[in-house]
């Protein structure tokens, strides 16, 4: 029997749970091992302007019109759009089929986190950077270990969500964001203080205009899609917990902000670290699983030790954030539309994408031979989510809201009919109708080889 939706729509107990339920969503490992490594192989600075206009222009708008797609309804993403329009319910289905072919790989690094927090413990890091990189290609490359982990992983997931999410990623939230934030600034500190610090800032924030190309401007919108978790519904849906006199255009600025400072945090944490100790900045993922247990090294054996745990369990549980509201859009997909009860759509669904979580391991290891256009499995699955399907679901959203949704609905809806003022309305629809949908469209070709 269909569960009843009022016991889905629970609704935020605060704002600042709201806030940070959001953020949690938002901030994981897009942030804290996606960006840096990408800000490394993209030139530093120019990508980190690029990533902050797109956060600016199609961050903010986006996501103000996924919360009052979500907020209106009361509804997920596919039942939301099936009640707005009909035409768009597609653009609800492609966000569950986002969510689900990013979980395909997304838990395979929430396995190397798990795995990490006991490498940790047991003493597995160094300043040494050969050393390092031998413990995580070990990892990444290995069959049982790094299998291993991503079902601890993916189990955590499952038990959190067969319960229900609303009230668990609140109150997590409100424990997870301020301590990863403090321990960040920490390790901020930490790393400014190591030689030739001041190189890595430069070439993180200083930009090189020499290095702009289509694939540094693609690279940092499909991080700005990534990081925020827009263009596939998880807004939709957290918007749709949302009471009436909730301020969406204050959330909706506040959200992008926190996540690109934890972004941003992240980059000053690992962009010096790896100039100083000598690593390359275009080594990938690695990075994050590299660099920054060397900087714990430095620290010496038991409070290294202290915060590498507490750092890799906080992304872990950032990553978990994350990860939850992605397999809720899918199981919220499966409990109104098709009639399944919660803990059968969210085994089920487990199941299948444990099985996706497999493959794309093993393809960074023994099944590496087997590629598409030079892509493995794993990387194949973060190109199609990020080049195609959120750039795609990101240019529905806004034309959607831009042109097809009355305009006085959607006034009455930003405004709280009113009460709330928005004084850049028309600019914002304006960015809704012309100038996100075309530069996403311009991407979005470049992404594919069209142009």
């Amino acid at each position: 029997m269909q569960e009843p939706k009022a016991s889905q729509r629970d609704q935020f107990v605060s704002k600042v749970g709201f806030i940070l339920a959001a953020t949690g969503s938002a901030v994981g490992l897009g942030n804290i091992w996606r960006f840096p490594f990408l800000a490394g192989k993209n030139g530093g600075g120019v990508f980190v302007l690029f990533y902050l206009v797109c956060v600016v222009v199609l961050g903010f708008g986006l996501m103000l019109a996924e919360f009052i797609i979500g907020r209106h309804t009361q509804l997920s993403s596919v039942d939301a759009f099936k009640e707005l329009d009909k035409r768009f319910t597609f653009v609800g289905v492609m966000g569950v089929l986002a969510a689900f072919i990013i979980m395909g790989y997304y838990p395979v690094v929430g396995g190397w986190s798990v795995a990490y927090v006991f490498k940790i413990i047991l003493g597995e890091f160094s300043t040494d950077a050969v050393i390092m990189g031998e413990i995580f290609d070990s990892l990444t490359k290995g069959v049982g270990s790094p299998i291993f982990w991503t079902a601890v992983y993916m189990i955590v997931n499952i038990v959190i969500v067969a319960k229900g999410i609303s009230t668990g990623i609140e109150n997590a939230s409100k424990v997870m964001l301020p301590m990863l934030f403090g321990l960040l600034i920490i390790l901020v500190i930490r790393s400014l203080t190591l030689p030739n610090a001041m190189e890595g800032l430069k070439y993180l924030f200083v930009p090189d205009f020499s290095k702009i190309s289509g694939e540094v401007m693609m690279a940092a919108l499909g991080q700005a899609f990534f990081s925020l978790s827009l263009g596939m519904g998880c807004m939709i849906t957290y918007a749709s917990y949302l009471g009436k006199n909730e301020n969406l255009v204050e959330n909706a600025t506040v959200v992008p902000i926190l996540d690109t400072l934890v972004a941003l945090l992240a980059g000053v944490v690992i962009i010096p670290a790896t100039v100083s100790f000598g690593f390359d900045l275009d080594s990938g993922p690695g990075l994050v699983f590299v660099t920054v247990p060397a900087i714990f090294a430095t620290m010496g054996p038991v409070i290294g030790r202290i915060f590498g745990v507490i750092f890799f369990s906080m992304v872990v549980l950032a990553a978990l954030t994350s990860s939850i509201s992605l397999l809720e859009v899918v199981v919220s997909y499966l409990i109104d539309n098709r009639n399944w009860g919660r803990k059968r759509a969210v085994v089920i669904t487990s199941i299948i994408l444990f099985a996706i979580c497999i493959a794309s391991s093993l393809s960074m290891g023994i099944w590496s031979k087997y590629t598409v256009k030079g892509m493995n499995i794993f990387s194949l699955l973060d190109w199609i989510a990020n080049n195609i399907l959120l750039p795609l679901g990101g240019i529905f959203i806004t034309l959607f809201v831009g042109w097809f949704w009355d305009r006085d609905k959607v006034k009455a809806e930003v405004t709280n009919n009113g009460t709330v003022k928005f004084s850049l309305f028309n600019v914002w629809i304006f960015l809704c109708r012309f100038v996100i949908p075309i530069i996403i469209a311009l991407v979005l070709l470049r992404g594919i080889g069209i142009i």
